[in-house]
């Protein structure tokens, strides 16, 4: 049956084209708006596409968030080591993306592809540590800390919706998946912003609560609940 219709992907095939290219040349605009619906192209609108041009686009092949991330650390002069704690992590990466400093050319939700011109750029931007330090992640205890409170303060603000987690990460204990937990990761400048955004807050008195006494948020939290 002859097809009257594409998506991004149907649309590189019938092209020949890598899909990531495709993408590509989507986010740069040398490819049009989809005129069948919001994601599909007619045929002769694909037809109409430069193969060749959206080759050229993207001449070398796409790269993980992982690669990207070593391009950064390696940028920072901080490079990341095999068998050692990442310096700058594909979570920074997802969070560039965020930002929209980076495009993620992947179609799979596990993980991004990034044009490796694209990161070069981002690599000579004079503000790139102090955008890594801002989106380094932090798990909730490592949270809790920076901001000098107890866990549970910590945990209060998150069901306040004053600090939200953009992104998770499986943490296994053991060999198996049955003892996989997932931990919800926060960037520093979220974190960072807590506190002068809540200025309503004694942030003294919240500061030095002693273990097992009940948090002064906790009040805040029932307070906020609808009625």
């Amino acid at each position: 049956m002859r097809r009257t219709e594409y998506d991004a992907s149907q649309a590189a095939k019938r092209l020949k084209v890598p899909a990531a290219a495709f993408r590509w040349a989507r986010h740069t605009g040398l490819i049009p708006n989809p005129d069948v619906s919001s994601f599909r192209w007619s045929r002769d609108a694909v037809e109409a596409l430069d193969a060749d041009a959206i080759r050229a686009a993207m001449p070398s092949p796409p790269i993980s968030a992982g690669a990207a991330a070593d391009r950064i650390a390696d940028a920072l002069g901080t490079p990341n080591v095999i068998g050692e704690k990442a310096n700058v992590t594909a979570f920074v990466v997802r969070r560039f993306v965020d930002r929209g400093l980076l495009a993620d050319l992947s179609a799979n939700p596990d993980g991004t592809l990034h044009h490796p011109g694209q990161v070069d750029q981002v690599c000579q931007r004079e503000d790139l540590a102090a955008l890594v330090a801002a989106d380094t992640p932090l798990g909730p205890e490592q949270a809790a800390a920076r901001l000098g409170v107890r866990r549970v303060e910590f945990d209060w603000m998150v069901r306040l919706g004053w600090v939200r987690s953009p992104q998770s990460i499986e943490v296994r204990f053991g060999t198996s998946r049955a003892g996989a937990v997932d931990v919800a990761l926060y960037t520093t400048a979220s974190v960072d912003a807590v506190v002068p955004a809540h200025p309503e807050v004694d942030w003294e008195q919240l500061r030095t609560m002693k273990k097992g006494r009940r948090s002064p948020l906790a009040a805040l939290a029932k307070q906020a609940a609808p009625a």
